[in-house]
């Protein structure tokens, strides 16, 4: 039976090991601020989205799944059963052929139906002129109309001039 004797050769390689603890922990703490900036930064657009109105038919049952697509993407909302969607379309503008199942304000822009939060976003950033954006009738894959094969869709911008596409889309990503 031979034993090895501590020489250079056999001894555990200590400076390796406390090398990459603390080169690890030293990077986490040059991270840090940075994670934080970001952090910080997600907190930022999060606070700065305006609250949003939900007007909707007490009988739908798809809108709370829209309204969840919206929360999820850091919308504050504020959802209503309205007896009559019709009206609430009408005061707000929305042209008959663009109508959905549910109605939104947010940042003094309409949104008609299952508009993706990605594009409530776009308008609310770009603030183009119109009165707001919308997806006519209910796509099969829009946001809130999930399960089924995915149907591509436009979200259609209205109020200044001619309808006109904003955005294309399939699910909840442009296209």
């Amino acid at each position: 039976m031979s034993t090895k004797t501590a020489g250079p050769d056999c001894l555990p390689d200590t400076d390796s090991q406390p090398d990459f603890n603390r080169r690890h922990v030293l990077g986490w703490v040059a991270a840090a601020p940075a994670l934080l900036a970001a952090y910080g930064a997600t907190r930022a657009v999060a606070e700065e989205l305006p609250a949003m109105t939900v007007f909707r038919d007490p009988s739908c049952g798809c809108c709370h799944k829209w309204v969840e697509h919206v929360r999820a993407d850091g919308f504050s909302v504020a959802v209503h059963d309205a007896a009559s969607m019709k009206a609430v379309k009408a005061r707000l503008g929305v042209p008959a052929e663009l109508a959905s199942c549910h109605t939104a304000e947010v940042g003094g822009y309409v949104i008609e139906g299952h508009v993706p939060a990605v594009a409530i976003r776009r308008l609310l950033v770009e603030r183009p002129q119109g009165r707001g954006i919308a997806v006519p009738g209910m796509p099969i894959g829009s946001p809130g109309m999930e399960g089924g094969a995915p149907e591509a869709y436009d979200v259609v911008l209205f109020g200044a001039g001619e309808p006109r596409v904003f955005g294309r889309f399939r699910e909840a990503s442009p296209i």
